[in-house]
């Protein structure tokens, strides 16, 4: 959106804020409330809706005394009926000018049933669908489904109405509400009411409220994007202030263009992120906007608890889920005024295509990290997934699963198992290792009756490697010959796992890791050549831009001359193996200034061959080997492809390791070291005065760059993709 005019502002504030607020002389109500509806037992009981401001208003439901109120000014009214107990069918009746009778009212428990597409999931999508269609007669068990809609501020209603579970209705049930009610039912013998507001392929942030981004620092981003888009809030009336006041001045300087025949200058662009959420692209996927269509009608009636099942459209984004459920969870209770049970599902093991195996690792770590929230409890499906499916068809379990938690924790059942194994403790014994477990149950066990999986561990020189693992009572003690001192675990850390661990009573341990993972000393560790040589600069390349600051600089203590200098770069994504290249060569100058970034200021310029060149790393894109002749591209000047230093083997129509220096100095920069024989850049630090859009890689660019003409990274601006980027220069003293 380039521009707008006052007339579209106009409009688009108001599709995207006004709220539909029934208007009519009759007394109604929103739809939460309807024939065949199921009421929350022992507890008071919200009922309202709109009537003629000033109307009286009567509520009476079955042989109880009415309640009676009167409609404010605003046309809305509201009464709080006394707790009841399990029963029904009951009549309602509202009475105003007009009177609503709702019929076939049950009380007994309602749960609320929220998330994406793994709750939204039917009856009909799930294992052994049409037997399980057939045999749901169960006239207790009730569903209403919120439709899927968007709003950029609360609203009132939603369309829908009440179904009662039968063989004709069963089928478009939420699957896991519908497994657990049943199981529920079963067990407690109340009826059972399922509000299902579910919305496949959604994120957790359109589910939240406002308040509930409040006082986590983590989403302080989140939460300034929700004021700036909130007429009512100081961020917007002073941004909107200013663009106004810059839209005044345009229309006056535009009147005199006009009159004088002038060109005109463009209108200013209206500020995107005033434009209300719901009104922008993907409103479904902008904080708040679900929350506001599809949980705010509901509040406040009254529900036992909640169930949640989503993730995979965040399960990318680590620790930082935690902070997000926190958010919706406090959100939700705010809004019911309750410590609200909430019981979530983990989400199951699935491929993901190429993405990296611990990223789903860490997200599972994320989730059950929000088991510290009180309250809550988490359904583990790591046994009962389909790794090639995101959409596992089992519910039944996941449903009779979320009911052990309600039986256990809401409705006093203590003598439930109503979790698998968690861990508690680890400790290091004579080489091995030590993972004490809670919630075992009747005991430990094996799944499958097979040796437990997906173990390791790690020492201070090894790489993470399976363990043996061997039950001891609560506990599983793991052990390899391959690591002698282990200093740390990890279970089922892989986007794969299936763990076969669990409690006799057959539910599985979730993700998990525990110990401090070393801080691996590549340099030392991989590269025998490095001992020969002192550190001379250090740089964390987060900390990268113009002006190289180093965080260790040993000029000062570099005794006497230098013959040869080396590299050493390491780079880490987030949940990704570290890559590391190493490669040294004769110095090509002897001032130390110069053999670092080559800045401006450091005065470094060359692009020559270097010789006795030695490289090592673990990436399969570099060729390494000892005595080569290399090249390198050192200095802080733009560039172009154009091979005019004549590099063998590099190419006129891409930048690699053979390119031109154009003016300015002060321009692209260009760190870089290539192998001309093997036609390969071995690693390349450029545009580092961008900081977090400078281009790092080891070895040649892949092929989406080589279709770009970018073999050497440059253009790539994928720092920022790193955790961890680290470079060394070394330099060994002359003998």
């Amino acid at each position: 959106m380039k521009c707008i005019s006052s007339l579209t502002l106009a409009a688009l504030l108001a599709a995207g804020l006004a709220v539909v607020t029934p208007v009519s002389a009759n007394v109604s109500l929103p739809h939460v409330f309807g024939s065949h509806m199921v009421l929350q037992r022992d507890q008071a009981l919200p009922v309202w809706g709109w009537a003629e401001p000033g109307e009286q208003v009567s509520v009476q439901i079955g042989e109880q005394p009415a309640v009676t109120t009167t409609a404010n000014k605003a046309g809305e009214w509201r009464v709080t009926l006394p707790k009841m107990t399990a029963g029904g069918p009951l009549t309602m009746k509202i009475a105003g000018k007009n009177t609503i009778t709702l019929d076939d009212v049950l009380v007994g428990e309602v749960w609320l049933c929220s998330g994406q597409s793994n709750m939204e999931w039917v009856v009909a999508g799930c294992d052994n669908a049409q037997q399980e269609i057939a045999d749901a007669n169960h006239p207790k068990i009730r569903h209403i489904k919120v439709p899927k809609l968007t709003a950029s501020v609360p609203a009132k209603d939603f369309p829908g109405e009440w179904q009662v579970c039968s063989p004709a209705t069963a089928g478009g049930f939420t699957a896991c509400g519908y497994f657990m009610a049943r199981e529920l039912q079963k067990k407690l013998n109340v009826p059972i009411g399922l509000v299902n507001s579910s919305w496949g392929g959604t994120r957790i942030e359109p589910w939240t409220t406002p308040a509930g981004f409040a006082d986590l620092p983590a989403l302080a981003d989140i939460k300034q994007k929700i004021a700036k888009a909130d007429p009512r809030s100081a961020e917007f009336k002073e941004g909107l202030g200013k663009y106004l006041g810059t839209l005044e001045t345009w229309m006056q300087a535009t009147r005199q263009s006009i009159a004088k025949e002038e060109l005109i200058a463009p209108m200013p662009e209206f500020p995107q992120d005033f434009i209300p959420l719901g009104a922008r692209a993907n409103p479904h996927g902008q904080p708040t906007t679900l929350y506001n269509a599809m949980i705010h009608p509901l509040v406040p009636f009254a529900i036992r608890g909640a169930i949640w099942y989503q993730g995979e459209s965040n399960h990318a984004e680590g620790k930082l889920y935690t902070e997000k459920m926190k958010a919706l969870i406090k959100g939700w209770r705010q809004l019911w005024n309750s410590e609200l049970p909430f019981y979530y599902v983990q989400i199951a093991p699935y491929h993901y295509g190429a993405e990296n195996p611990v990223v789903l690792a860490e997200f599972w770590e994320a989730q059950s990290a929000a088991l510290e929230i009180p309250n809550t409890g988490m359904v583990v499906p790591s046994d009962i997934g389909n790794y090639k499916d995101i959409h596992p068809k089992n519910k039944q379990e996941v449903g009779r699963r979320l009911a052990l938690l309600a039986l256990k924790n809401v409705y006093g059942q203590t003598d439930l198992v109503a979790s698998g194994p968690t861990f508690k403790t680890m400790s290091i014994e004579d080489g091995k290792i030590r993972v004490r477990f809670d919630n075992v149950g009747g005991g430990l066990a094996s799944r499958d009756g097979k040796p437990l999986n997906w173990f390791e561990v790690i020492g201070k020189e090894t790489d993470w490697t399976k363990a043996d693992a061997a039950i001891d009572g609560d506990s599983v003690v793991l052990s390899s010959d391959k690591v002698k001192e282990p200093v740390a675990m990890r279970f089922a850390w892989d986007k794969s796992a299936e763990p076969n661990l669990m409690n006799k009573e057959g539910l599985p341990a979730s993700a998990f890791r525990a110990g401090k993972e070393p801080q691996m000393d590549i340099l030392s560790l991989k590269v025998p050549e490095s001992k020969d040589y002192q550190l001379l600069y250090a740089l964390d390349l987060a900390k990268a831009k113009r002006d190289i600051a180093y965080d260790v600089d040993r000029r000062a203590q570099i005794a006497g001359p230098v013959d040869r200098v080396a590299y050493f770069l390491e780079l880490r994504k987030q949940g990704e193996p570290t890559q590391w290249v190493y490669v040294s060569m004769d110095v090509f100058t002897t001032d130390l200034a110069k053999l670092g970034v080559p800045t401006v200021a450091s005065k470094a310029r060359f692009q020559c061959a270097v010789t006795h060149m030695n490289v090592l790393s673990n990436n399969p894109r570099v060729t390494a080997g000892t005595d080569f002749t290399g090249n390198i591209e050192f200095f802080p000047h733009n560039y172009g492809p154009l091979n005019t230093a004549k590099v063998p083997n590099a190419l006129d129509t891409a930048w690699d390791f053979g390119d031109q220096i154009a003016d300015p100095e002060d321009g692209y920069g260009s760190m870089q070291v290539g192998h001309p024989a093997a036609r390969q850049t071995i690693f390349a630090f450029n545009n580092w005065k961008s900081g977090p859009a400078a281009d790092l890689g080891i070895g040649t660019s892949d092929a989406k760059a080589k279709a770009q003409r970018t073999l050497d990274w440059t253009f790539n601006g994928n720092a920022s993709q790193y955790v961890v980027k680290q470079l060394k220069v070394l330099v060994r003293l002359k003998k």
